[in-house]
């Protein structure tokens, strides 16, 4: 999924406890849900912003040549700016963007 078309707010917001117990009817299993969706985003925002930083890179690190980059600046401020991975993760749970199961409750004897 492309994170950098997604048109979540940047800032958080008070939200309805209620809308967070519509798909689970459980809101601490809604929370689960949230935090492992925030946890892959922000391990793939993540990956991404390292291959992109990478390019720039330069084969012998040395102390005494550390120059800045304006190109791997406007890269770093670019995803600085981007909704954090909590706030995609809300966002594509109230608009059912999300898919989700629990195995414990399709098959209870299995536990």
């Amino acid at each position: 999924m492309d994170y950098r078309k997604v048109k979540a707010g940047t800032l958080a917001v008070t939200r309805n406890i209620s809308d967070f117990r519509k798909g689970t009817g459980n809101i601490y299993e809604t929370l689960v849900i949230l935090s492992n969706r925030a946890n892959k985003i922000s391990t793939d925002l993540k990956e991404e912003l390292n291959s992109k930083i990478e390019e720039f890179g330069t084969p012998a690190d040395n102390l005494e040549e550390i120059f800045e980059n304006r190109e791997q600046i406007e890269i770093a401020r670019y995803y600085e700016r981007m909704p954090k991975p909590s706030l995609i993760a809300i966002h594509e749970y109230l608009n059912d963007k999300l898919y989700f199961h629990n195995p414990l409750k399709e098959n209870p004897t299995d536990f």
